[in-house]
C-alpha cells in the first residue's frame, strides 16, 4: 500500500490513546500505548491520513427497532427516538450522529443511532483526523456477544449481534478486574434491550483485560450462564460500513484548507496565463525582429553601390529641407515660441532677434531688471532643446539692455 493511502489509528487505550499504524499486509500494527489522556497532547502523530475511534464514554448508543426497512429514513427515525430519549446532537458542533443498520428483517429493522457528545478542549488531537468512528465499532466479535474491556482506566461493555455492535456502554468500575457494579450494569442494560424487544441472548462473554490471558473475569465470573473467555483485546480494524461523523471543529478546518486550496489554484492559473501571454508576445517580438534583420542583410547584400550612393545624397538634400520640413526648426516657429517667452504685460520688447535652424541671438530692452530675467527663464524652459547663454542685463539711460544667446546642440557631434 502506497504511503499516501496509510491510515493510523487513534484508539482509546487502558490508560491513554494508542497509536496503531497501518501495515503492509492491511492490518494494524501498535505503534505507542498508555498515551495521554487527552487527545490534544498526542505528540510525534504518524504521517499519513488518521482514523480517531472516540472512546465510549464520549457517546450515546441508543439501538431501537424500526417499523421500516427503507434505508432513506433511518436517519429520520434515528433522530426522532433520540428527542423521545431526551438525546440531541448539538447542531452547531458539525455532524455528531450517524445510524448503523444491525439487523433487517421482512418488515422491520433493528437500528443503532449513535449521538456524539460535543467535543470539548483537548478532545481531539493536534492534527485533524480523516475518519471518525467509535471504539466499540472497531473490534470483530463473531455471533451474540457482551465484550467488555477497559478505556481510560474504566470498564466499559458492548452489546453484539451477528458480530455487529448493538450497545455500548460505560461504567465508573476502574479495578484490576470487572467489580459487582460493573456485572450490575451489564444486567440492567440486558433487561432494558429486552423491555425494547430487543432481547439479547449472549453466546459467550469476553473480558478483554488489560493483562491479557493472565487477567482475571472478577465478579462477571459465575454472572452468566455462558463461557467467560478472558484474553487480550484485539487488535482495532476500519470499521464498516464508514461512519459520517465530523465534529464541526475538523470541518472548519477542512473548509479553511480547501478555501486556501482554490485561492493558491487561482492565483497559479492566473501566473501561468500571464506568463504564457507574455511567453507568446514576446516569441512573437523576437520572431518580428528577427524577420526585419533578415530583410536587411537581404536587401544591403542585393543593394549595388551606386544606389546606395544614391540614397545617401538624397538623405543629405533632405536634411538641408529641416527649415521646411521639421516645424521646430522654422524660423516662423521659433520667433513665435520667443515671443511667448516674453513676460506679458512687462514693457519687455525685442530690437534684434538673429534667427537660423541651430542658433538663436537676440536683443531687448526693458523698463525694469526682473522681467529680463523672467524672459531668460521661460526662454531656458520653453526651448530647452537650445543651450542658452543669458548674461545679466545692463543699466543704461534708457533701461536695462540684454543679450541672449541660444544654440541648438548637434546630435552627431562626439562628446
Amino acid at each position: 500500500m502506497s504511503k499516501q493511502q496509510e491510515m493510523s489509528l487513534l484508539v482509546p487505550g487502558a490508560r491513554g490513546w494508542e497509536i496503531w499504524k497501518q501495515a503492509t499486509t492491511g492490518g494494524f500494527v501498535l505503534q505507542s500505548a498508555d498515551g495521554p489522556a487527552r487527545a490534544s497532547e498526542l505528540s510525534s502523530l504518524p504521517t499519513g491520513n488518521l482514523a480517531m475511534l472516540f472512546p465510549v464514554r464520549g457517546y450515546h448508543a441508543l439501538p431501537f427497532k424500526a417499523s421500516s426497512t427503507d434505508d432513506s429514513l433511518f436517519d429520520d427515525l434515528a433522530a426522532m427516538h433520540a428527542e423521545r430519549l431526551g438525546v440531541r446532537a448539538d447542531p452547531m458542533a458539525g455532524q455528531l450522529s450517524d445510524t448503523f443498520v444491525v439487523t433487517k428483517e421482512e418488515e422491520s429493522a433493528t437500528l443503532l443511532g449513535v449521538v456524539l457528545k460535543s467535543p470539548g478542549d483537548g478532545d481531539l488531537p493536534p492534527r485533524s483526523p480523516k475518519e471518525f468512528d467509535i471504539s466499540a465499532r472497531a473490534y470483530e466479535v463473531r455471533g451474540e456477544a457482551v465484550a467488555v474491556w477497559m478505556e481510560f482506566s474504566r470498564w466499559v461493555f458492548a452489546f453484539y449481534r451477528n458480530g455487529k455492535l448493538l450497545y455500548s456502554q460505560a461504567t465508573s468500575s476502574g479495578g484490576a478486574a470487572p467489580d459487582a457494579g460493573c456485572l450490575k450494569d451489564i444486567h440492567l442494560a440486558l433487561g432494558q434491550m429486552a423491555i425494547q424487544g430487543l432481547q439479547l441472548k449472549p453466546e459467550a462473554v469476553h473480558v478483554w483485560s488489560p493483562e491479557g490471558d493472565a487477567g482475571s473475569a472478577g465478579s462477571l465470573a459465575g454472572g452468566f450462564n455462558v463461557p467467560i473467555k478472558v484474553t487480550p483485546r484485539p487488535d482495532p480494524v476500519l470499521p464498516e460500513p464508514r461512519s459520517k461523523l465530523l465534529p464541526a471543529d475538523v470541518r472548519a478546518a477542512r473548509r479553511a484548507a480547501k478555501s486556501r486550496q482554490q485561492k493558491t489554484l487561482a492565483v497559479a492559473a492566473v501566473v501561468i496565463a500571464y506568463l504564457g501571454a507574455a511567453g507568446w508576445f514576446g516569441y512573437g517580438l523576437w520572431k518580428d525582429q528577427s524577420q526585419i534583420k533578415k530583410l536587411k542583410a537581404q536587401a544591403e547584400s542585393i543593394a549595388p553601390a551606386a544606389d546606395r550612393l544614391a540614397y545617401e545624397q538624397h538623405l543629405a538634400m533632405w536634411t538641408e529641407l529641416d527649415l521646411v520640413v521639421d516645424g521646430n526648426k522654422a524660423p516662423v516657429e521659433i520667433m513665435s515660441r520667443i515671443a511667448k517667452a516674453i513676460p506679458p504685460n512687462s514693457g519687455l520688447r525685442l530690437k534684434v532677434a538673429d534667427i537660423s535652424a541651430n542658433e538663436i541671438k537676440i536683443n531687448g530692452e526693458a523698463q525694469q531688471a526682473q522681467p529680463v530675467s523672467q524672459f531668460s527663464v521661460n526662454l531656458m524652459k520653453n526651448m530647452s532643446e537650445f543651450k542658452w547663454e543669458n548674461p545679466p542685463p545692463s543699466n543704461s539711460n534708457k533701461g536695462w539692455t540684454f543679450t541672449f544667446t541660444g544654440t541648438r546642440p548637434d546630435p552627431n557631434a562626439t562628446k
